[in-house]
This record gives C-alpha cells, structure tokens and sequence, in this order.
C-alpha cells in the first residue's frame, strides 16, 4: 500500500512541475484581469471540480480578491441571477465539455462577463467561449483506471493557489491583511496585532485634565469601557481615571464635586503599542491584574483602548 501512496504522489507531483513549465502568457493575463476588476470573482464547477472551485474561491477570498461560488448546476434554476455584469467568471472543468457548464456559456457571454477557464483541452467548447484559458495539462490520472479525477484536480487546485499568491504578491497583501480577515481563526489569532481589536476614534472616553470630575464620571458611564483617558494638548496621554481610582478620590476627598481629572487620575498607566500582537496585551493584563490597557504611539499620543472582553471574543484562551 505504501509503494501505491509513493506512486500516486510521484505521479501528481511530476505533473505539477511540468504545469509550472508549461505556464504561459495566459496566467499573466488572468491575473492581470483579476486584479483590476470592478466586481466580484464567480468561480463555478460542478462535481469534484465544483469542490477544487469552492476551495480557489475560499482562497482568494481570504487573501484580499471577493469571490464566490457558484453551482453550476443550481445556476440555470435562478442563481444566474448572482452574476452581476462587472464580475469575472472563472469555470472548472477538466474536459472543457461538462454539460452544465456549457449551459451557462451563452448566458455568461450574453451578460458581458469575462471568462477565465482552468481546463485541459484548449479545443473544448468550455476553451473557444472563454476569454483566457489557463491550460491544466496533465499525462494521466493517478488511479489504476485512469479515470477517477486525481492528478487533474490536484493540477487544478494547485493552479487556484498559483494565481491567488500572484494576486497577493500584486496587491501588496500582508500579514496585517490575513490577520484582519481571520480574526477568529487559529492562525490569525497568532498575528493579529492591538490596532485591529482596539477601540478608537469617537468610542474612546477622552477627557481632557481641567475636565470636572463629575462629567468625567458622566463619560465613563456613557463610553462603557470602565475607565476615563486622561490627555493633555494633542491628545497626549496624561493618566487614567478607573472605577477604582473615583471609589478612591471618594474616600480621600469626601466629595469630587470640585475635583478636576488631574486630582484624581493615575498618572503614568500602563500602555502598548497598536503594532504589538493581542497576546501580549492579554498576558500583561493578566500579569497586572487589570481589565484595560491604553494604545499610543512612540510619542505617547493615544490612538485607542483594548480591553479585556476584546480579547475574550478571539477566544484566544
């Protein structure tokens, strides 16, 4: 069984680097096309080629190109309608005859939308209705009987990555990027950084150090984040009013009805860097026993607030 398994591998992986031989001016202008376009990216198949689309679709999607995926057998019972005419269609089919993808063609043509193909024979009706043909050749299949689809979809799921990681190289996609569209994955929750959890902008409770306490109380009522941030000129962190701090001012002054900011904040608090990955934050929150750590930049203005229930969402422990 194991020498069946080396064989198998042998054969798909021999076909892979000769695909990459053979690769031509087509994938240029595919993922040139790709690129530029207005609309989504419709990828549709049907079968086992259907999953290899689903997958490319997955792909592209996550690496910064919208695309979807389309049945193609569903799609003359109505879902046709989701082919607006800016998207580009990308169709799967080995043989470049599959009935169900011939039955979308005239639609597609009729409706102005490119047509990309990733088939194996550029004489196919599926090849003369395209726009691009992005050959996937291949000497045979993997099985014994030279007809289970193996070595083809391999060549062809491999073909998806090729043209999704040419896009992200274009588009300039980074880490940061991956980390955005995957908040909620396990890799992602690896990568992703404090900026792209943080509060920011109007939902930060900013309160200036003149500010009356009781309006400062106001505002941490009002923000719901369970601290007030103290800033001077420009937004300058000054220090931080938590709850615990006005329960404090309370016992100290009896009353904070003429206190200002100034009197009652904790100057100095701890603080990160936007660019910092969210487990640190969480493994300094944990350390210091607290709930909250202002985000400012190397000139110590505030850019943001993360709290601890926004490290809880990620369900990174």
């Amino acid at each position: 069984m194991r020498e069946i398994g080396k064989k198998v591998l042998e054969i798909e992986g021999k076909a892979l680097l000769k695909l990459s031989e053979i690769l031509d001016d087509s994938f240029d202008k595919a993922v040139e096309i790709i690129y530029k376009a207005k609309g989504r990216i419709i990828l549709t198949g049907i079968g086992k080629s259907g999953l290899i689309a689903q997958k490319i679709a997955a792909t592209l999607t996550s690496t910064g190109t919208p695309a979807i995926f389309l049945h193609a057998a569903e799609a003359v019972h109505g879902e046709l309608g989701s082919i607006l005419p800016d998207d580009i269609v990308i169709a799967l089919s080995y043989s470049g005859e599959t009935a169900e993808i011939k039955n979308l063609l005239e639609f597609i043509k009729r409706n102005g939308n490119v047509l990309i193909s990733l088939t194996g024979s550029k004489d196919s009706t599926l090849a003369r209705y395209s726009d691009i043909v992005i050959p996937i050749t291949i000497e045979k299949e993997a099985c014994p009987i030279g007809l289970v689809p193996t070595t083809s979809t391999t060549a062809t799921l491999a073909m998806g990555d090729a043209i999704a990681v040419a896009l992200m190289e274009k588009r300039g996609f980074t880490r940061d990027d991956f980390a955005y569209f995957h908040p909620g994955g396990k890799i992602g929750k690896k990568i992703v950084k404090v900026k792209h959890l943080m509060h920011r902008g109007e939902d930060l409770p900013l309160v200036e150090e003149k500010m009356k306490m009781l309006d400062v109380v106001k505002i941490v009522s009002e923000k719901r984040l369970g601290v007030a941030i103290v800033v001077k000129e420009n937004n300058v962190l000054s220090g931080i009013i938590t709850d615990g701090d006005i329960r404090r001012a309370l016992v100290k002054y009896g009353s904070i009805e003429d206190k200002k900011a100034a009197d009652c904040m904790h100057p100095d608090p701890l603080t990160i860097s936007p660019e910092e990955i969210s487990v640190k934050a969480l493994n300094i929150m944990e350390k210091k026993k607290i709930t909250s750590l202002i985000v400012v930049d190397k000139d110590k203005k505030v850019m943001g607030l993360i709290h601890l229930h926004d490290l809880w969402r990620t369900q990174m422990f």
